[in-house]
């Protein structure tokens, strides 16, 4: 057996032979994937999910491509719908455990993009004003009535789910948000109606006076 120099490099010749659709893995493996971001990555996967899918696959995670929506990302696999020889491999991500506002906030946009496909073409932007948002916003968080606090509130979730690729920021001026079709994967709308009725119990329990709990 070969031993590896001390600091573990390996030379090009111990190196397996180079495959194209390994920086579509790459990428994939760092988040979701859009058929408009910068490079050729949504052509490689395009191109690989073949191979992509059945190396995946050998790691517990499932490819999901939606050529229609123009996104791809990867699922992990539950451990009973492996075959019974696979090893137990362990979880590479980690559940992210949304905010009551960032949840809302969910819900709305989800609602704003199931009106928008109903009514515009798919193959659109689906674009919403930061100050339509906070119209809405504002009536469901009573205590965001201060305009400049209920904003920044906003902001700050609308950040939030831009790092989760929930949202992208189109313009700046007037403030603007693109509204990414992976929340359709996120939020199926029977998973919607259900955290919608959860939002509102909360909303009211939230609404209701101190002391009215006693039966």
């Amino acid at each position: 057996m070969t031993d590896l120099p001390p600091d573990q490099t390996l030379s090009p010749d111990m190196l397996p032979p180079p495959v194209p659709w390994a920086p579509a893995a790459v990428r994939l493996l760092q988040g979701i994937v859009y058929h408009d971001d910068r490079g050729d990555t949504w052509e490689r996967i395009l191109a690989g999910a073949t191979p992509l899918s059945d190396y995946f696959a050998r790691i517990g995670l499932l490819l999901i491509v939606n050529e229609e929506d123009g996104f791809a990302y990867l699922r992990q696999l539950e451990p009973e719908t492996l075959p019974t020889d696979y090893p137990s491999i362990p979880k590479l991500f980690r559940s992210v455990r949304l905010t009551f506002e960032a949840s809302l906030l969910c819900v709305l946009l989800r609602e704003e993009l199931r009106r928008f496909e109903e009514e515009i073409h798919r193959d659109d932007r689906c674009v919403v004003l930061q100050s339509s948002l906070l119209e809405v916003w504002q009536t469901l968080m009573p205590g965001d009535q201060d305009d400049v606090r209920a904003n920044r509130n906003l902001s700050g979730q609308l950040r939030k789910l831009e790092e989760l690729k929930f949202v992208r920021r189109f313009e700046k001026q007037p403030a603007s948000w693109e509204i990414r079709r992976i929340l359709k994967a996120r939020l199926p709308l029977e998973e919607l109606e259900r955290l919608r009725r959860d939002l509102e119990a909360e909303l009211q329990r939230r609404a209701a006076p101190e002391g009215n709990d006693e039966t």
